[in-house]
Parts: structure tokens; sequence; C-alpha cells
């Protein structure tokens, strides 16, 4: 059977002997078009025959070869070998199997019923290696992650090889540092303050307290869970208040001490969530293994990367479910290097340590065309599949399908990201990998942010001298500025950041050095996708905009092409993406 693939030409994955491929093409569904590479082609072919050499050796030597039932359902990429991994046969032979990603692909175009197992050799049988990262308010509706993903239609043979790094539950970081959102105040800002932090520590207690105890109905044991994070909490104020004594000295650097305390604040979130986690699983029956990566017990001088190797060294997957905090402990301080974002750092440095067939990550929502909450659910379709680039584009504006310091080790090792929505646990989600490109011309994400300023320096003798932007990009590094988005004509050059109190300072700086700045507060929208360089994709959204009557108050398209970034007016931010998710997504 002849497949569409990018240059329009055809090539054949022959399919003699096994089960017939379904015919997405023509199902009429324009989003289920999948399309396959002269090489991609090729390595399936490849695979295929390495199953039908199996087959014929293993029927050979007396052994059988069966067809899967339809209950048992499971994606093919889960019967195979680990990519690129050998296994022995009976014969001592070893037998390569194809890559995870080629195995998705195929997946896609095998009637799930029809799909062709290997029996009895369990090695055939062996599931694949996933790190799995679930977040906050994923973690605090624990009975439904319990159901849904640990669970769900597991059997016990196929409960393990699994790591999940787990995030602090809903609002708890939050109560730890500040509020990530509206910078409210938390724990960390009290000690920062010279405030009383120590009875702040004791409200967050019996607030973890009656967390624990909305979990007792699905089996957390809540004596020891108590004592869990009792235990853990007086430590913390044990350093903290070490920590005090050292700055009230007056003889150290106050900024290094502030920065140990925000990283062992932040550390008890998650190493109460992967407690609980671990300790309901057990009650369950199922054989989970806590990894505490916060090093609360040690004082070992140890990298992040150090501390996670050593950690994992010499755990049989096959045999545990692995729960692991979402921080890690390191010398050069997760906090510092990443602030909010180093669960999904932690997440990303074990999927690279363990060599992880994929890297999942569970939220609330699909990665959708658009936020459901804007648009409506129905309006919102799942993307499917797109790549690093757009994951990329989507962290600049602050919509993270995943921290892009998370993201580029796992680009680089290989590892395709999958994102799926804990709630809708059949439905496969959005995969992320390295070379994904739409077979269509098409727009999968509309998003953006209406929490940006835009600032425009005008200068009339800024026409034809060179380098006059250096001036500028100099005050920004020294306020540690990033802009999101640039736009320049003759005399003047227009930048979007966020609105930030230390682009507040920038700005004040900035407006000293040049010879006119104007400050505005606005939001900006954009269309994205792997395959947008066609004629009419632009015209179609200033159409949407233009309809709303919202003008463009700045535009902005690399000549990549993969993101037309659109300035607005603050108040017309959701208004302006349920027209765009329309007009570009849903026609």
């Amino acid at each position: 059977m002849d497949y569409i693939i990018n240059n329009e030409e055809t090539h054949s994955v022959e399919m003699t002997d096994y089960p017939e491929p379904v015919d997405v093409l023509n199902q009429g569904e324009k989003r289920n078009r999948q399309a396959f590479t002269k090489g991609e082609a090729k390595e399936i072919n490849a695979c295929l025959q390495r199953i039908k050499h199996i087959k014929q050796s293993l029927q050979s030597s007396g052994e059988e070869f069966t067809s899967m039932d339809t209950q048992d359902e499971i994606p093919i990429q889960n019967q195979l070998c680990n990519k690129g991994s050998q296994k022995k046969n009976h014969n001592n032979k070893f037998i390569e199997f194809a890559s995870a990603k080629v195995l998705f692909l195929f997946n896609t175009f095998i009637e799930s019923q029809n799909l062709l197992i290997l029996h009895p050799d369990s090695y055939y049988n062996k599931r694949m290696l996933t790190v799995e990262k679930i977040g906050g308010t994923s973690m605090s509706q624990f009975s439904d992650c319990l159901n849904n993903i640990i669970i769900g239609n597991h059997t016990q043979e196929n409960m393990y090889n699994r790591i999940f790094v787990v995030s602090a539950y809903n609002n708890v970081t939050n109560w730890l540092l500040e509020h990530k959102k509206t910078g409210e105040s938390g724990i960390y800002t009290k000690f920062r303050y010279n405030e009383d932090y120590d009875s702040a520590l004791d409200e967050l207690y019996y607030k973890l307290l009656t967390i624990n105890k909305g979990f007792e109905s699905i089996g957390l044991s809540q004596d020891e869970a108590n004592g869990f994070i009792q235990y853990r909490i007086k430590q913390a104020k044990t350093y903290l208040y070490s920590m005090h004594t050292v700055i009230a000295s007056g003889y150290v650097d106050k900024d290094n001490i502030y920065l140990a305390a925000r990283e062992i604040l932040a550390s008890i979130g998650e190493a109460h969530s992967a407690w609980n986690s671990v300790n309901i699983l057990n009650n369950h029956g199922i054989n989970a293994t806590f990894i505490d990566l916060c090093g609360f017990n040690d004082n070992e001088p140890l990298t992040i990367d150090e501390r996670i190797h050593n950690a994992f060294k010499g755990i049989d997957f096959n045999n545990t479910i692995c729960i692991a905090t979402g921080y890690t402990k390191g010398t050069e301080g997760i906090m510092r290097a990443f602030d909010r974002g180093y669960s999904e750092v932690t997440f990303s440095k074990i999927a690279v340590d363990v060599k992880a067939d994929e890297a999942i990550i569970h939220k609330e929502f699909h990665l959708s065309s658009a936020d459901p909450n804007l648009v409506g659910i129905d309006k919102s379709i799942p993307v499917g599949r797109t790549n690093f680039v757009i994951a990329d584009q989507l962290a600049d504006i602050g919509m993270e399908a995943i921290h892009p310091k998370a993201a580029k080790p796992l680009e680089l090792a290989g590892i395709n990201i999958r994102i799926k929505n804990t709630f809708d646990p059949s439905h496969p989600g959005t995969l992320i990998s390295n070379d994904y490109v739409s077979p269509e011309p098409k727009i999968e994400i509309v998003s953006g942010t209406n929490r940006v300023l835009a600032f425009e320096i005008h200068d009339p003798m800024m026409v034809g001298e060179v380098g006059y932007d250096l001036r500028i990009m100099e005050v920004l590094k020294k306020h540690n500025v990033s802009y999101i988005l640039k736009s320049t004509n003759a005399n003047s050059i227009t930048m979007v950041a966020w609105d930030k109190p230390y682009v507040h300072r920038m700005l004040e700086e900035l407006r000293k050095a040049v010879y006119q700045l104007t400050v505005k507060p606005v939001a900006m929208v954009c269309a994205m996708g792997t395959n947008i360089a066609h004629p009419g994709f632009l015209c179609r959204a200033a159409k949407a905009l233009s309809d709303k009557g919202i003008n463009i108050e700045c535009f902005c398209q690399s000549l990549k092409q993969i993101n037309m970034q659109f300035v607005i007016e603050r108040e017309h931010y959701a208004e302006a993406v349920i027209a765009l998710n329309n007009m570009l997504c849903n026609e």
C-alpha cells in the first residue's frame, strides 16, 4: 500500500503476510493524515522483515507465534523491545528492533486487534521504559491519577517499567515560595524579610495534613503520612534557623544563603506528594519505590546529574514503579538555574539518564489548538503531533508544553515527548518529536499572553546608524531581560517583554539612554505550526482580527515561518484567541 510523503511522491510499505494497514488517508479526517519519509518507510519495511524472520525462527524450533486478542489492545511500541536494545532469543541470536519513533508511526496504520506478538518468549513482549511527569493540578486529584494513569488498564505483567516524577500538590509551592502568577508572599518571602516564617511553616503543616486527609479514602496511611511531613518540616525549620543565625552574624553573602533557603523550602512540596504516592500504591498491592532526590539526609556535594544517576543506579525497573521527587538537590542549585521550572528539568534529566524510550507529561488538558478555558472544549482540538521548535515557541510566550531547558536534553537525546490529558486516558495525546513536519499546511496552535509590555524606541537619527540597537541590548542584558518580539522600521525599534517589576526597572534606565521611549501594556496572540510557510495564512489571520474590530498594533514573523505574532490591545486578548482559533483551526 502506498502512502503520501512530504515531497508528494509515494513510497510503498510492504505488508505481505501481515495485517492490513488502516487507510487513514481515505477516512476523510484531515487531522489523522500521516506521512512517511523515505528513510522511515525503509525502516518500517526492515522492521517487518525482522519480525518475519523471528516468526520463521520460532516456528522452526517449535515455538508458538500468536496474534493478539482485541481486548488486549496495547500500542505496538509496547510489544516490541526497547528502542536500540538487543535481546537474545532462544537460539542465542540477537535481534535489533526499529526505533520508537518508527514504531509509533507504524502503529498509526495497524488495526489493534490484529497486532502481532511473540509468545511465550517474554523478551519480545517487554514494555518500553517511560519517564512520566504528573503536574500539581493532576496530583491534587490523585484518585484520577491512580485510576487513569498508574493502574488504568495495566495488568501485573505490564504495570512496571515506569518512572513517575511528581510535582507538589496544587498551590503548595505557591505557599512555600510565592504565588507564581500573582506574586503573593509565601514562606520564603517571610524568611527573606525577617518575618515570622516559623509560624508560617506551622500553618503549612496543618494545610498539608488536610491534604493528607483527602487521600485517606484511596489508601493513604494517615499516621505514617502525617509523621513523614512533620519530620520533614522539622528538619527544614532546623536548617532555616541555622541560616537565619548565620545571616544575622553579618559575615556571609546573604544572597547565597537566601538561595539555599529557597531550595530547602521548594523541596518540601515534592517530597510530600512523592512519599504519599508511594504509600498509596504500596497499599494497593503495587510495588513502588520512593526516589527522594531532595538530599535532606546527606551532605554529599553532588551535582544534579550525579544525584539522579546514583539514585537510579541498580534499580530493576521491571519489578517496581519509581516515584521521584520533582525537586533535585545539586551543587549548582536547581532553583538558581531553573527557578520554578525545576520539576520538568528533573523529569528531563531522569529520562536522559535512564535512556527512556519516551517521556510523558500528564496535564489537566490536552495540548490543544487553543486554551479550552477561552474557546470552549468543543472548539479546542488536540494537536496530535508537533515538533520541538513549536514547543520552544510556546515556552517563549509562557504557555509551556515543557520548560525549554528541560526540552533541549530530550531533543538532543532523541527522546520524544508525549503530552497526555490525565482525565482522558484513552486518548494518545500529542507527540513532540524532533523532525516532525505536518504533511499538509495548517495552523496547529493559537496561543499568547495578556501580561506583556510593548516598548518602542524612536530616534530620528537612527536611520542608517550601524549598531544603534546595541545600546538598547546592553541595558536589557544588565537587567537580565529577554524580549519576546522585535520589530523595526527606519527610525523605530519595538520590543515586547513580560510585564514584570524588573522589566519596569530596566525601562526606567532605558528611558534615560534613548531619544524617545513609549511603553504600552499589551497582549500578544500567536498562530503557529510546523508547516505554515504557504500563502493565505497571514491574510486569514489578519481578516479574523479585522472582522472583530481588533487592530494589530505590531506584527512579527521570521523567515522560518512557523509563528505569526500579533500585538494587540490587552482588552481584546480573549476575543482574538477565539477569532484566530475559529478561523485557522476549525474551518
